[in-house]
């Protein structure tokens, strides 16, 4: 009927509704300078402390905790490294400030200096989270009408995500931070934190930041935790997770086979909540000591995914269909009894458990029980239907 009017029409699919959740409104921010260089793509600027101080706070004088929500870590509290952080600025000395601290990192989608203000688009601090909340806590609770110190600050404009996860992981990468603590910003980390949530589950996703709203121990999952999980529950790697904890996220090819888009996102759930019931089961055992409780761990989860799906290698879908909540402690005890007495065989100590052989003869025993178990059941069901 109108053969000349031009019009567009686009299906909105799930994806597309979690990007438009997760998308927050440009806001824009006003930041005081001293001295500054520029150069194309950013600014190098000292700042005082006071003018820094009055560009994280709201109009209530609180935090903006939402500049920090691409930034790897939650505040870290009272670690030596904010201690002295706190240190330089309670003691004033000769020295300026920003001599003895490394700076802040932001990054915006866009900057524009004009005489002494720079406005900043939708700025994210990527890294010196640790220091601007240690400046914040100084200005809350100390007299510093007299205070006349800077900061370094960096703000670099950039448009595209990779070019800003390439900056995070930079400026993050030159101190010391677990390598899962760099990967916090991946889509699918927040895709996960987000589907756990509703299961009373919280995923630890930037270091501290679920105990800093005061989630429950036992319901925080953090990422290291996950990949343990993953490793030992689908991959039915256990030694590995017991055995390299710390190495399971530096190489992107083990990282991909451990958080994929692939996976059903319930699967990462069905993991979380399996090791989390196991720890909670093993920590009830006083007759068990703690090492020996961080060596089964692994080895009790893939154990009782395998003995509830009744197969000894479960596929990702059999996996993602389990209801994990409904372990039973007679499932659980089962699968410790199965594990210990195979680790005690092989001496019971971190040996057995970073080894290969406890986890070849786990399988080993494993399928031979399920396979008799099987059998078991088809005759039982053959002669209930004679």
């Amino acid at each position: 009927m109108f053969s000349t009017a031009a019009f567009q029409f686009d299906f909105i699919g799930a994806k597309d509704l979690l990007e438009l959740a997760r998308k927050q409104p440009t806001t824009t921010y006003e930041m005081t300078v001293t001295e500054s260089l520029s150069s194309e793509g950013g600014y190098i600027a000292l700042v005082k402390l006071k003018d820094l101080y009055n560009f994280l706070s709201d109009e209530s004088d609180q935090l903006v905790k939402t500049l920090f929500e691409s930034n790897v870590r939650d505040y870290q509290g009272s670690t030596q490294v904010n201690e002295e952080i706190q240190k330089s600025l309670s003691e004033r000395g000769k020295e300026d400030f920003w001599w003895l601290n490394n700076g802040i990192t932001v990054v915006a989608s866009k900057a524009v200096q004009s005489g002494k203000t720079l406005t900043i688009e939708d700025p994210q601090i990527v890294n010196g989270q640790q220091t601007s909340t240690e400046i914040f806590n100084f200005f809350k609770e100390s007299n510093t009408d007299s205070e006349e110190r800077t900061v370094m600050v960096r703000v670099i404009s950039v448009s595209e995500s990779a070019s800003r996860d390439r900056i995070i992981k930079a400026t993050n990468s030159q101190t010391s931070i677990p390598p899962a603590s760099l990967r916090a910003t991946d889509k699918i980390h927040r895709d996960i934190e987000e589907y756990l949530s509703p299961f009373g589950l919280y995923y630890d996703r930037r270091k501290n930041s679920q105990k800093n709203i005061g989630r429950p121990v036992d319901q925080i999952v953090s990422i290291a935790l996950m990949a343990q999980a993953i490793m030992s529950i689908i991959l039915q790697r256990p030694d590995s997770a017991r055995a390299r904890p710390s190495t399971l996220l530096k190489k992107d090819e083990d990282y991909k086979t451990l958080f994929s888009t692939d996976y059903p996102i319930e699967v990462y759930y069905v993991a979380a909540k399996t090791i989390k019931s196991v720890q909670s089961f093993l920590r009830s055992k006083t007759d068990i000591l703690p090492k020996e409780k961080t060596n089964l761990l692994f080895y009790v989860a893939m154990h009782v995914v395998c003995t509830v799906t009744n197969k000894p290698n479960p596929t990702v879908a059999d996996i993602a269909a389990l209801k994990p909540e409904n372990l039973s402690d007679e499932i659980l005890e089962g699968g410790l009894k199965f594990v210990k007495v195979r680790y005690l065989a092989l001496g019971g100590d971190d040996k057995a458990a970073k080894g290969s052989q406890l986890l070849a003869d786990i399988k080993k025993d494993l399928s031979m029980s399920l396979i008799q178990s099987a059998d078991v059941d088809s005759v039982t069901n053959a002669v209930k239907a004679a």
